[in-house]
């Protein structure tokens, strides 16, 4: 049967781009229970004379909803509310408690961390990126331009979150991009994801209280949340993303999930739109919250960039965590954390305490940067030059060592796993080729109890693409030797 969508609010001098605000009215309807599972959505041109628009918005956001779960295509039929959604969660949801700010104690590390491997600039270690000409060019101009100007704001102390300025062009850019709900007051400008991170520990999460952690998942989110004295509850993931029902079996009593759902960190996956909505029941039945890192959403390669979750949460559970360090580069050591309103008093005051306020003189030309569009600009002519890249190391490990691995170029990110094939053991790999000049990482290092799989880490977006083909192929000679079975 179909349902009429009649609750379609378009605002056409809004920074959101129209198909994207199609498509938020129908998840929302879905999510809300106005569209039933099952139901027929309007054909798009129909849609498209009802609401003014062109066939080409409506198209676009019917893609993105089949593309999140919200709905299902059927040859010859038409679009649907798709039925793999679970119930809403009953009654209202409960108020908030915002603990106060913990004290800190010495760090518990659950493990030696290796930072003299992060600035090994070798083919194919993780976390390095690209800039052209063109981007170097805009940020001496607005850097020089903001150091002549010395503005007076510079010489006293500012707000803690961040300038004004900043806040307000990552809210505009984060609505047009990543879907996400939020205005420049509920913001804080950070260092990066670790630094992101290390305050939500600070103010959420007391010593002794349980998180879930993605297993496998990114090592040093583990370790922020060990050196807070936080006990970590890995929760496995398959296909779907993290496994939120054996999550609630495993710790129940978790004060929150940290979960990278766009492109889960290592394996790619993207977490499913039943599970989304399934880990937001959780949070707010649990007073519980979501620490969603969107580490790598900007370079997307096969479509549009899938909208965050945050955006979806309309019971405000979701502390959204992203970074500017990998869309230009990481020096620029500049980030920004997304607060429920409700949590910002005690955020702000922490970030006071822990170092007063961001650099100043570097916002002012961040913020133009952004502003002009120059940072837009420059993460399209990355994700070409990057998709590039993947694919050329692809097809030279598929030529060259399609024996002993198996790799196909992810959809998302600034890296890719190559699974060895059976008998191959990933550490030996990772020894042999560093060797050998190439900087692999093991993927059965970033496994904590779930059963590990043998391959390896491979980042793709830092180098030079002529430099590519001949560190994959030392890497292939490496993959010969019989001396890496396990």
């Amino acid at each position: 049967m179909e349902q009429t969508i009649s609750d379609v609010a378009i605002d056409r001098r809004a920074i959101t781009p129209l198909f994207r605000q199609v498509y938020a009215a129908i998840s929302a309807s879905i999510v809300d229970g106005r569209l039933r599972a099952g139901a027929r959505l309007p054909a798009s041109r129909e849609l498209a004379e009802q609401l003014g628009l062109s066939r080409t918005v409506i198209v676009a956001a019917y893609e993105q909803l089949l593309a999140e779960g919200y709905a299902t295509g059927r040859i010859g039929s038409g679009t649907y509310v798709t039925h793999d959604l679970p119930e809403r969660p009953a009654g209202r949801p409960r108020a908030a408690k915002t603990s106060r700010t913990q004290r800190y104690g010495a760090p518990r590390l659950a493990g030696k961390v290796d930072v003299t491997l992060q600035s090994d600039d070798r083919p194919f270690n993780l976390g390095r990126t690209l800039i052209d000409q063109r981007t170097a060019d805009q940020w001496r101009r607005l850097s020089a331009r903001a150091l002549r100007a010395m503005a007076k704001s510079h010489l006293g102390y500012g707000d803690p979150r961040g300038s004004a300025e900043l806040r307000g062009a990552i809210a505009a850019y984060l609505a047009g991009a990543r879907g996400v709900r939020c205005d420049a007051e509920q913001i804080i400008v950070t260092s990066g994801t670790q630094h992101a991170l290390d305050l939500v520990v600070r103010v959420l999460l007391p010593a002794g209280s349980e998180a879930w952690v993605e297993d496998p998942g990114y090592p040093l989110t583990r370790e922020v949340l060990a050196a807070g004295g936080v006990v970590t509850r890995p929760v496995r993931v398959d296909a779907q993303g993290i496994d939120v029902a054996a999550g609630i079996a495993a710790a129940p009593r978790a004060r929150a999930a940290f979960i990278t759902p766009s492109h889960q960190f290592p394996t790619g996956v993207v977490l499913s739109m039943a599970r989304r909505l399934q880990l937001i029941a959780w949070a707010s039945a649990s007073d519980a919250w979501i620490v969603e890192d969107d580490y790598a959403s900007e370079f997307r390669y096969g479509g549009r960039p899938l909208a965050a979750l945050q955006g979806l949460d309309a019971r405000h559970r979701t502390l959204y965590v992203g970074t500017l360090n990998k869309a230009l580069f990481p020096g620029l050591r500049a980030g920004y954390l997304v607060l429920p309103e409700r949590l910002l008093p005690s955020f702000v005051t922490t970030r006071y305490l822990m170092d007063r306020q961001p650099p100043t003189l570097q916002q002012d030309a961040l913020a133009e940067f952004i502003a002009e569009g120059h940072l837009a600009s420059h993460i399209r002519r990355m994700r070409s030059l990057y998709r590039d890249q993947r694919d050329r190391l692809v097809a030279t490990l598929r030529r060259r060592a399609g024996d002993k691995l198996d790799v196909e170029p992810p959809d998302q990110g600034m890296h890719l796993v190559a699974y060895l094939r059976e008998g191959l053991s990933d550490t030996a790999v990772e020894r042999a080729a560093l060797e050998n000049g190439v900087v692999v990482r093991a993927l059965s290092r970033v496994y904590v109890r779930a059963r590990p799989r043998q391959g390896l880490l491979l980042g793709f977006s830092g180098y030079p693409t002529a430099a590519i083909a001949g560190a994959a192929g030392r890497l292939a000679a490496v993959l010969q030797r019989p001396r890496l079975l396990s």
